[in-house]
């Protein structure tokens, strides 16, 4: 069945299975969000041992699933830790884009749902929805307009594949708060993302070069870039590749090439500016609460909107059918008056 998917004009970065290789180990988070991440792996490993062993399994057939929502900023290391529940748990993982695929599945969005949860229960894979903001965003409350109901068809038909799943889903989102709250219901545990602090900040600057065979000149301070930056994980990881871009270009011999502090800092005031540039673009979107409310009453501002024109709409079908009516009508009488006129 995902072959099938797969072969239908998808393309591979949508919808791919991946071997996992990343572990926890590969990833530096806070400690907040590593003691949650710890608890789901408790509930991960114990699950047999309640509802097998324990019996709730028995009194509880529908809702076993173990669904998680890594929610927080991009490039705070959500992926990667979806990547290294799967390796730990030594199964493969089934990635679905899910903003993007909806377009690609214009109208099919609900059939190859319910395919890729099957496939994945039947392969035992991890399921992992990365970008899913929209996947179970708030029910429409009318359904008059075609992309309503398909929307509305979309968030029922996850919520009944949640409920009868038995595998692990994992859900990687910017925005929670919006969600439908049966959605959030059917979620085990929300696990907050958040930008690392100083002493994160610090290790992911040195993780992201080789030990030994990045040349650095004698200058880098990692301590003073993650004091005066706050930047996410993904960030950091962009800025050392500017970085080392910069002192590759420089002239000279490259036996000789160093990346010094000038080429972080540069780098980092890069990405800093290119970050600003893309806010302001008006296709980005900046998920934090506030824009989510602001989201919300453009919606229901549209839907007033939409509503209104329906009405214009309905209003002008009537008017034009009474002037067909009367336009057939005085046509008639027209020819029943030529009729008489001849005899």
């Amino acid at each position: 069945m995902l072959k099938d998917i797969q072969t239908g004009g998808l393309r591979g970065d949508l919808l791919q299975v991946i071997e996992p290789k990343k572990t926890f180990a590969d990833v530096i988070l806070p400690e907040k969000t590593r003691r949650l991440l710890a608890d789901t792996l408790i509930q991960i490993e114990k699950h047999r041992l309640i509802f097998d062993t324990w019996g709730l399994g028995e009194r509880h057939t529908t809702g076993t699933g173990l669904v998680f929502n890594f929610t927080g900023p991009p490039g705070t290391g959500k992926t990667i830790c979806a990547e290294a529940v799967a390796n730990l748990l030594v199964k493969r993982l089934l990635s679905v884009r899910y903003s993007e695929l909806e377009s690609c599945w214009a109208g099919e969005t609900s059939k190859n749902l319910v395919t890729v949860f099957r496939e994945a229960q039947q392969q035992d894979m991890v399921l992992f929805f990365d970008e899913a903001d929209s996947i179970a965003s708030r029910r429409f409350t009318t359904t008059n307009l075609g992309y309503e109901r398909q929307a509305n068809q979309g968030v029922n038909i996850l919520l009944k594949e949640l409920e009868y799943h038995t595998g692990v889903v994992i859900f990687a989102t910017n925005l929670w708060t919006n969600f439908d709250p049966a959605f959030q219901r059917r979620v085990r545990t929300h696990i907050v993302f958040e930008l690392p602090g100083a002493r994160e900040r610090e290790m992911i600057w040195q993780a992201q070069l080789h030990p030994t065979k990045t040349p650095l000149a004698d200058d880098v301070d990692f301590h003073a870039l993650a004091e005066c930056y706050e930047m996410s994980g993904g960030d950091i990881k962009n800025a050392v590749l500017k970085a080392a871009h910069m002192a590759a270009a420089e002239s000279g011999l490259d036996y000789q090439k160093r990346i010094g502090q000038r080429h972080f800092e540069e780098a980092v005031r890069q990405v800093i500016e290119a970050k600003r540039i893309m806010a302001q673009h008006p296709m980005v979107e900046d998920f934090d609460a506030e824009h989510g409310v602001e989201l919300n009453t453009r919606v229901q501002e549209l839907q007033q909107d939409t509503d209104a024109l329906r009405g214009q709409i309905q209003a002008l079908r009537a008017e034009l059918a009474a002037f067909t009516i009367n336009r057939s009508n005085v046509t008639k009488q027209k020819g029943d008056d030529d009729g008489n006129t001849q005899h």
